[in-house]
């Protein structure tokens, strides 16, 4: 005989599609605590870089008066508060906000490179004569006597322990250098784009 309750589940399909459609209570945890955790990675920014940020006025203005509080139980608070702001954020705002957050790491990670770099530099100069005389061909407007005697004194200040002081400077040396180089070839390439445009009207005049 068939059975007249067979097919009948207790509750409508849709609800039950509806509940699972839902994110669970263990995801909505995860996103408000990922919000949570990038509000206050803005929130340890320099304002003049949050004021670049794309978002909201008010959820900026939250996070500027985060930075403003030094008290700690305030400054606990108003991070509670600028994360009940990041979640009014739509995923559009939030993507952004990521991207611009990833454009200053692979800013940093650049500097920290050619700061490596220049490191490396100034360790070769202490350990090869040549390294200083490839430097000085380099750059002939160096003083000569004066590095010599920056080497000496950042030798000795390393064989006796002492404070790195000659070591320092040799390094400030070359990062000026550096900073030179770098501008000389941003503006040699402003220039060439220029150059560029002249030759392009040069060619529509004719």
């Amino acid at each position: 005989m068939p059975n007249a309750n067979r097919g009948a589940v207790g509750f409508d399909s849709s609800e039950f599609q509806e509940k699972y459609d839902r994110p669970s209570k263990t995801e909505l945890k995860r996103q408000s605590d990922a919000l949570q955790a990038l509000g206050l990675e803005l929130v340890e920014q320099p304002r003049d870089r949050v004021k670049r940020v794309p978002m909201p006025e008010d959820v900026r203005d939250a996070i500027l008066e985060c930075q403003n509080i030094k008290n700690h139980e305030g400054r606990r608070r108003q991070l509670q508060y600028v994360g009940k702001k990041m979640r009014t954020l739509s995923e559009e705002e939030v993507a952004e906000i990521q991207r611009t957050i990833e454009g200053w790491k692979g800013a940093s990670k650049a500097d920290t490179a050619a700061l490596h770099a220049l490191e490396r530099r100034r360790d070769k100069l202490l350990a090869d004569d040549q390294a200083l005389t490839n430097l000085l061909a380099e750059h002939a407007e160096l003083d000569a006597q004066h590095l010599r005697t920056l080497i000496r004194n950042a030798r000795k200040e390393q064989a006796e322990n002492k404070p790195p002081k000659a070591y320092r400077e040799i390094f400030q040396i070359l990062k000026d250098l550096d900073a030179k180089a770098r501008a000389a070839a941003k503006k040699a390439a402003g220039e060439d784009d220029e150059g560029e445009d002249d030759d392009d009207a040069d060619e529509r005049d004719e």
